[in-house]
């Protein structure tokens, strides 16, 4: 992602914003994306402790599972969301889109391999390794922007669009967004790091 500048975040002009009234047990915007993060981390966690190809096949089901819901539902209400109302933050989204894109390619990948092949490890890993940079990215300079620019309410409300999403939200990534991924890890190689493009171009023949 871009560097982010140290001025406080912007709105952008709106007329109007969405007010609501107060719930039980409801989670703000932020809250609900740590979470799905910290349900990653600990399958990743779970996968890097793991014996046996099955164990960790059922581990890389379940964190498939988990991204796919997220990425949908962060892509179809908050990047949208921050594009339209926070200043100079298109950028940032697009950016984290593409690691969206990459993470996605990576899963496809991972899921027609075997467990028992001997890159399959290794292709999980490369996966592990791109979502952790994105997650610590995403929570160092785009959480907090959001938060300076939208109102508790505001930040309310696209948590309930956010629970209220995942649970239609399609549990396979989205292939139709794969497309030209591997290109956009090549074109960021500023952002996923060397060492984590270095084993991509190892697991796919790319120099």
């Amino acid at each position: 992602m871009p560097t982010k500048s140290t001025s406080r975040s912007t709105r952008r002009p709106r007329s109007g914003a969405k007010s609501s009234g107060a719930r039980p047990r409801r989670q703000d915007a932020i809250a609900v994306l740590k979470e799905d993060h910290r349900e990653v981390e600990k399958l990743f966690k779970q996968f890097e402790k793991a014996s046996g190809p099955q164990a960790r096949r059922r581990i890389v089901e379940s964190f498939t599972e988990a991204l796919a819901q997220h990425t949908a539902i962060e892509e179809r209400i908050v990047y949208p969301w921050a594009r339209e109302y926070i200043e100079n933050e298109d950028d940032t989204v697009l950016e984290a889109g593409e690691e969206h894109r990459v993470a996605k390619w990576l899963l496809t990948e991972l899921a027609a391999t075997a467990p028992d092949d001997e890159r399959y490890e290794a292709r999980a890993t490369v996966l592990i390794e791109v979502v952790r940079h994105h997650v610590k990215e995403e929570e160092s300079d785009f959480f907090p922007d959001l938060r300076d620019v939208a109102t508790r309410a505001e930040l309310l409300d696209l948590g309930d669009e956010l629970r209220a999403a995942k649970r239609t939200a399609s549990k396979t990534p989205d292939v139709g967004a794969v497309g030209g991924a591997l290109s956009s890890v090549i074109g960021h190689a500023h952002d996923v790091g060397k060492g984590v493009l270095d084993k991509v171009g190892v697991l796919t023949g790319v120099e």
